[in-house]
C-alpha cells in the first residue's frame, strides 16, 4: 500500500467551467495531466446549465476556476463534507496545482 496515494484520494478538485471557453479548455488539459501522475478525486462543474445557477451567479466572469479541497468526512450516501476550498483562478500550471494539493494535504 502506498499511503501517499491514499492521502492524495483523500484530495478533491472541483473544476468551474463552461462550454466555447478556451481557457477552460487549457485548465481541463493542465488537471488532467497531472492526474495521469497524482490520483486525486476531480469534477467539473459547467457553471451555465441550470442545476449549476448558485456558481454561474459567483464565477460567471472568473471561469476557469479550480477548487481544491481536502475531503473532511466521506458520507457514502451523501455530499462529502469538504474543507474550505484554496482557489486557482484563470490560468495555472500543473506545478501550482500540485503544490495547492500539497497545502491543502497538509491543513489540519
Amino acid at each position: 500500500m502506498h499511503p501517499t496515494r491514499i492521502l492524495a484520494q483523500n484530495i478533491r478538485l472541483t473544476l468551474f467551467t463552461r462550454v466555447n471557453c478556451g481557457l477552460c479548455d487549457t485548465a481541463k488539459h493542465t488537471v488532467t495531466q497531472l492526474q495521469k501522475r497524482k490520483p486525486f478525486l476531480y469534477a467539473e462543474k459547467d457553471i451555465m446549465l441550470p442545476e449549476n445557477k448558485p456558481w454561474k451567479d459567483v464565477y460567471e466572469f472568473d471561469v476557469p476556476v479550480l477548487h481544491v479541497q481536502r475531503i473532511v468526512d466521506d458520507n457514502n450516501d451523501k455530499e462529502s463534507l469538504l474543507s474550505d476550498p484554496k482557489k486557482l483562478f484563470h490560468r495555472f500550471t500543473e506545478e501550482e496545482v500540485e503544490k495547492t494539493i500539497e497545502e491543502v494535504k497538509g491543513e489540519n
